[in-house]
């Protein structure tokens, strides 16, 4: 994880485009910004379910089609595998804790089901062509993540948000104290999302220079 001086998450963090699929992967995750900002405005609650929903999608679609390749090329896959199955599990995580603290309505369902199910292929595809584009737009998506979770930061201290006690599920999984409280929940998954930030755009560069040196 890319770390300031002072221990803190480096939270600007940005990956200038380099060529083409470096632009498309910032135009691909801008557009998914836009229709998240339309849709969600400041209920970030509920965006969350939604998008942790997406966010879980491409660490196993990678980690199963980097595990083929290993099998196909009989090599070792330099510890790829296992780093993108614990991002997807992550992931997942995330979305078990906002469930209890934002609970989806029927639309939102529906919405996840469409999501997903639209994404997952599109991204299966992606990996299978343009794996360097996949990481990249992980990346660049981590990197709006961290966005708003600092948003969602933002008014938890304005008061705009109930500063709730944390679910039990997400105590018990970051091991985080007994009294804790959403805010402690929304700084924890935001280091997770810089974290996963730091590692798509290392592995996009990684591809990118046709080797597999990823300090993972």
């Amino acid at each position: 994880m890319s770390m300031t001086m002072d221990g803190t998450v480096e939270l600007s963090r940005h990956h200038i485009p380099e060529n083409l699929s470096d632009r498309f992967a910032l135009f691909f995750v801008k557009m998914l910004r836009f229709f998240a900002d339309t849709f969600f405005a400041k209920r970030y609650g509920h965006r969350a379910i939604v998008l942790e929903t997406v966010a879980a999608v491409p660490g196993m679609v990678a980690g199963a089609l980097q595990h083929l390749r290993a099998l196909r090329r009989m090599e070792d896959d330099q510890g790829w595998i296992r780093t993108l199955l614990d991002e997807a599990e992550n992931e997942r995580m995330h979305l078990m804790t906002f469930i209890h603290i934002a609970k989806p309505n029927r639309l939102e369902r529906l919405l996840i089901l469409f999501t997903q199910g639209v994404f997952y292929n599109f991204f299966f595809l992606l990996y299978l062509i343009w794996p360097k584009t996949a990481h990249r737009i992980v990346g660049y998506f981590e990197e709006e993540a961290v966005v708003s979770y600092t948003q969602y930061l933002e008014e938890i201290d304005a008061g705009k948000h109930e500063n709730v006690p944390a679910p039990q599920i997400a105590i018990d999984y970051w091991n985080l104290p007994a009294d804790a409280r959403l805010r402690d929940v929304v700084v924890t998954i935001r280091e997770d999302e810089a974290s996963h930030r730091n590692l798509n755009h290392e592995f996009a560069n990684a591809l990118k220079r046709g080797d597999r040196a990823v300090d993972v």
